[in-house]
């Protein structure tokens, strides 16, 4: 503090107006105790981060890496993304997970999925209970494999990224999709967000992309169960411009600290909203490369586009540009299989999805979203097309406009390499599978890496694991036989030609890179089922599955699941979400208690019911929820609080977990007989 009341705080210069406080402060105890408030001040994280620069992540859902301008689209619009890529670092090789919910653990973690367990979409699922297997223990004797299932949620353990930068003393803020926990102990609010704007469940927009979405005003479940933070807009609303509006308040409120701003925007994911006015330019439009022309898709691609520009226009008229570190990604790589005629299953199709096909087809006939090529397949593979994605991280001043890089980074590289750009250090708690390449960015330093990896245990030949040393690529499947694929990416991006015949040695050294990879992680992955092609054991089972009105049954009728027949017993396995059984006509006073003798790999199981007053099943409550065990025969008891008479039950259990063996089922009413189904 000078003479003339001021008081000098790092170079800084503040006034004081206060002739008490001058008074004070030319006083011993006044400037003691100036002394400790400017030590706690200089020791705050909001202070500690003053100086540091703001961070906006853009998250685009199934955006292909072709699917823009920046990245030789011919055939999309997007100027706000291209005209960023004039002042951004351009990736050309960087990746992320087949499907969506991996890609946004990994980002938040730094972690491989092999290691956080979060390996597909399932986020909008229950959470496993605690202590529950991921690999089930047994499996049908029709199935190869004992195949695992991926972790529906983000352990509130981890150290994510959010939290790390609140810690540092960041203003958090998440809007859009999150796919990462359905429950509230696992919503974005508890892994690290200040703020959020959110609902569940959530592996598309809430009750499509217009408003109302399903929920009140004060965000509380409405008609269909949803919840979350969001609210309806305006009828019409479009979500893409609504979390972009939550988002834009957000920067507004923290101007005057360092933020950090997560937008996971819901575009372009299913299912397909999109603005008719935009779709209707395109319509017309032809791609002179011949590989792209799907209407619906440029057009949502066109509001992605517009909400990614209004950020940048906001953080330009704020004065914060040049003080904020922007990155652009993609989750996974584009969707080339959604909406494909597949005869016969395309009328069962259209009949479930409202018309929704019949839409598709009035705008883009018989296209996919989008197409990949050169890169092979799309999303929900481990081919090229579903894992490189579009990357790009502008800086002013920092990092290098306009530049291109071959560098090959991904999802887990994200979180310490911008814990490195902003110089924190990264929390020990916190084991990394990512490396910063914080030196590409900003001093064009060389970033080499051993090996990279991808891990997905699920879908075509049971799965797969692929490393990327250089410029090959080695997948390996997990389906016992199925042949190793080996790819030299910088002759063959298409992925044409497998080599692993031709290249013996080569394929040795990358497979032996994938089994230590395996072993460090703890990768849950696919083993062979000791029990697979087995007919004298109790597991095995016709393969066709039993009609609903077959006396094997004794009433029950399945819902998204096969059911078959064994000596005593029945076997139900999913075909589709939330597989049930189903019985009615029960007239059962309430309450009623379940008894069922099982075996199965274990798993939540819940049962919903109907009453003789009610003519339809209720959009909320009247359900109970318990877990089977997993191993062998065990008897399980659940008490349905059923008020009235029971008339309908569904019975869900975990059939996608290999399957699960009943021997019987018993309702016990509060007076009267039991029924009991010995099948």
């Amino acid at each position: 503090m000078d003479e003339g009341g001021v008081i000098v705080v790092n170079g800084a210069v503040h006034p004081c107006e206060s002739a008490f406080i001058r008074r004070l402060l030319l006083s011993g105890s006044g400037r003691l105790l100036v002394a400790l408030l400017v030590l706690a001040v200089l020791a705050s994280p909001v202070h500690a981060a003053a100086g540091r620069p703001n961070v906006l992540l853009f998250l685009v859902d199934d955006m292909g890496w072709r699917d823009c301008g920046a990245y030789g689209s011919t055939y999309y619009a997007t100027p706000n993304i291209d005209r960023f890529a004039t002042r951004a670092m351009r990736f050309t090789d960087a990746y992320a997970q087949p499907l969506c919910s991996p890609t946004r653990a990994s980002l938040l973690t730094g972690k491989y999925s092999a290691r956080h367990g979060i390996t597909s979409a399932t986020g909008h699922q229950p959470p496993q209970p605690p202590g529950h297997a991921l690999r089930p223990a047994i499996a049908p004797a029709n199935r190869p494999l004992l195949a695992p299932e991926s972790k529906n949620y983000l352990e509130p353990s981890e150290r994510t990224l959010a939290e790390t930068l609140r810690d540092a003393g960041y203003r958090t803020g998440h809007f859009g999709k999150w796919h990462l926990g359905l429950t509230e102990p696992h919503w974005p609010e508890q892994q690290g967000f200040d703020v959020a704007w959110h609902c569940h469940p959530d592996p598309g927009p809430p009750g499509g992309y217009f408003s109302p979405y399903g929920v009140s005003p004060s965000g509380s479940p409405r008609g269909q169960g949803r919840v979350g933070t969001i609210t309806d807009g305006p009828p019409g609303e479009y979500i893409v411009d609504r979390l972009t509006d939550e988002a834009v308040r957000f920067i507004e409120a923290n101007r005057e600290r360092p933020f950090f701003v997560n937008v996971w925007q819901y575009g372009v994911h299913g299912p397909w909203g999109h603005k008719e006015e935009y779709t209707r330019e395109f319509a017309g439009r032809k791609d002179p490369s011949g590989r792209q022309g799907n209407p619906i898709m440029a057009s949502m691609l066109r509001s992605v586009d517009e909400s990614f520009g209004r950020l940048l226009a906001t953080l330009e008229r704020l004065g914060l540009a040049e003080n904020t570190i922007v990155i652009f990604n993609s989750d996974n790589g584009g969707n080339v299989h959604s909406n494909v005629p597949d005869t016969a299953k395309t009328a069962k199709a259209e009949k479930a999805k409202g018309g929704a096909l019949a839409a598709w087809r009035r705008w883009a006939g018989d296209l996919p979203p989008t197409n990949n090529a050169p890169l092979r397949d799309g999303k929900g593979t481990l081919y090229e097309g579903g894992v490189r994605v579009p990357l790009m991280w502008g800086w002013a001043g920092r990092i290098r406009p306009g530049a291109t890089s071959g560098a090959v980074v991904g999802h887990i590289d994200l979180y310490p390499t911008l814990l490195d750009l902003l110089g924190l250090p990264a929390p020990a708690s916190q084991l990394m599978d990512g490396r910063s390449y914080a030196g590409v960015l900003t001093s064009s330093a060389p970033f080499t890496r051993e090996a990279f990896f991808n891990y997905f245990p699920h879908g075509r030949n049971g799965g797969g694991v692929w490393v990327r040393a250089g410029d090959w690529k080695l997948i390996r499947w997990f389906e016992p036989g199925a042949p190793r694929e080996l790819y030299d990416l910088r002759e063959d991006l298409g992925e044409t030609t497998n080599l692993a015949a031709a290249q013996p040695g080569r394929v040795r050294e990358l497979d032996a890179r994938i089994d230590a990879f395996l072993r460090d992680t703890g990768a849950a992955f696919p083993i062979p089922n000791p029990a697979f092609g087995s007919e004298g054991s109790s597991v095995a089972r016709k393969s066709a599955a039993l009609p609903a009105e077959s006396a094997a049954l004794r009433g029950w009728v399945p819902k998204a699941a096969r059911v078959g027949a064994g000596d005593g017993s029945i076997m139900v396995e999913a075909d589709g979400r939330n597989p049930f059984l189903a019985v009615t006509r029960l007239e059962l006073k309430g309450p009623v208690t379940l008894r069922m003798r099982v075996r199965s790999a274990g798993g939540p199981a819940r049962t919903q019911w109907r009453t003789t007053t009610q003519e339809a099943f209720p959009s909320g409550g009247q359900t109970t929820e318990f877990t089977l065990p997993s191993g062998g025969w065990s008897e399980v008891t659940a008490t349905l609080p059923v008020e009235g008479a029971l008339q309908h039950l569904r019975l869900y259990v975990p059939a996608a977990r290999g399957g699960v063996e009943i021997d019987w089922i018993e309702l016990a009413p509060a007076s009267g007989a039991a029924r009991r189904w010995d099948f």
